[in-house]
């Protein structure tokens, strides 16, 4: 009797998921490109004590669009969303050389966020649409791969441009990469099978289109998580400062690239092994990666942490986005993957706001700022540990 013979896994890799890929590199290094030089930007414009509202007012306005770019992604088109998204990050990094103001700066700084509220939403739709299910967490793990390629040069160039240069080469390198993204773009195929025209009730949006709560769990595991990133973004810069490391990217740039060393295969370890089990490991890498922060005293023990937290940030993001997808209903994965990123601002956005509060320009207070982070992500563990609902849930 002859055994039925297995079909070939599908390709992951075709022309429209390489350039998704270069499209998010560029993307993402363009507005990471800027983020170490900008609370001394800040401080030049007076407003050194309101730090904790760089990252949290673009990650404010990032999570209000969330509902808009879920809805317009399932409507409308992926490719769409993800250029809207671009061409406001290239916008907004040419207007940084003409704020005069502090309430200028954060305006633009509001404005800037519906960047990072469009495009990684139409990304990870347009993912969803091509890659198959037994697969996505690998698909993810090269995306983000790509992507954390450019949060890696993003902030280790702009820290070099604004000291070789001006502030505000850096500023227009960084819109240069997001035109960059967006010309690469428009030459991609919509995977949206149903498109409508642009309506203006595309813009009404229900409660139904802000929480698809079948993705709760894996949007609280990102919230939990994600305060870390929030406090890693106000703070290190100015800890950085204090340690003598005169890159202030450099933090930035060694968690980002020990990040690229697990994605790949954190994705597809999650493939086979399923979601929960590598998200447990990430959340606990978190926890140890914050403590270290906290009470690092030395330029070595600072970047021993940002290893450990890229290897736990490079776990948990790509399996953590496999498994929205897979919650998902697929005729609403723009929705659900708004949840999530809902959930991702919120965490960045009260992190940022919570450790700015917490750190009150104070190094002695560094303890208590990552200690907090390290205890929300020991809560993201105990949650995956102790309290997930049972159910059978995709891999």
């Amino acid at each position: 009797m002859s055994q039925a013979v297995k079909a070939p896994k599908q390709s992951i890799y075709t022309f429209q998921f390489v350039l998704l890929c270069l499209s998010g590199f560029l993307f993402f290094g363009s507005f990471n490109l800027i983020i170490p030089e900008l609370p001394n930007y800040l401080t030049s414009l007076g407003g050194e004590d309101y730090k904790g509202l760089i990252i949290a007012l673009f990650t404010l306005t990032a999570g209000l669009s969330r509902p808009f770019s879920g809805k317009l992604a399932d409507k409308v088109g992926r490719v769409p969303v993800m250029i809207v998204g671009a061409l406001v990050s290239g916008v907004a990094a040419l207007m940084y050389p003409i704020v005069s103001s502090v309430f200028a700066f954060f305006l633009l700084r509001f404005f800037h966020g519906f960047s990072t509220g469009f495009k990684p939403t139409g990304t990870s739709a347009y993912v969803a649409d091509i890659i198959p299910v037994d697969r996505r967490g690998e698909a993810m793990g090269i995306l983000g791969f790509f992507s954390s390629m450019g949060m890696a040069v993003g902030p280790a160039i702009g820290a070099w441009l604004a000291s070789s240069f001006s502030l505000n080469v850096m500023f227009y390198v960084s819109s240069a990469f997001a035109v960059s993204s967006v010309a690469i773009l428009i030459g991609m195929k919509e995977t949206l099978p149903h498109r409508e025209t642009l309506r203006a009730d595309h813009f009404m949006i229900k409660p139904s289109d802000i929480y698809e709560p079948r993705v709760f769990p894996a949007a609280l595991f990102m919230l939990l998580c994600l305060y870390a990133f929030g406090a890693i973004l106000t703070i290190i810069p100015d800890f950085s400062e204090h340690l003598n490391i005169q890159n202030k990217g450099l933090f930035f740039t060694t968690f980002t690239l020990s990040s690229l060393l697990v994605r790949f295969l954190a994705g597809k370890a999650s493939d086979i092994y399923g979601r929960v089990p590598v998200l447990k490991v990430a959340a606990l890498l978190l926890v140890v990666a914050m403590l270290l922060v906290g009470f690092a005293s030395s330029q070595s023990q600072l970047l021993t942490a940002a290893f450990i937290f890229g290897l736990g940030v490079g776990a948990g993001s790509p399996t953590a986005f496999a498994w929205t997808i897979d919650l998902s209903d697929e005729q609403h994965r723009g929705r659900g993957i708004a949840t999530m990123y809902i959930a991702l601002e919120i965490g960045i956005g009260v992190g940022a706001f919570c450790s700015g509060l917490l750190y009150q320009n104070s190094i002695d207070n560094m303890p208590i700022v990552f200690g907090t982070a390290a205890l929300l992500a020991l809560m993201a563990f105990i949650y995956l540990q102790f309290l997930l609902d049972r159910r059978p849930q995709t891999t």
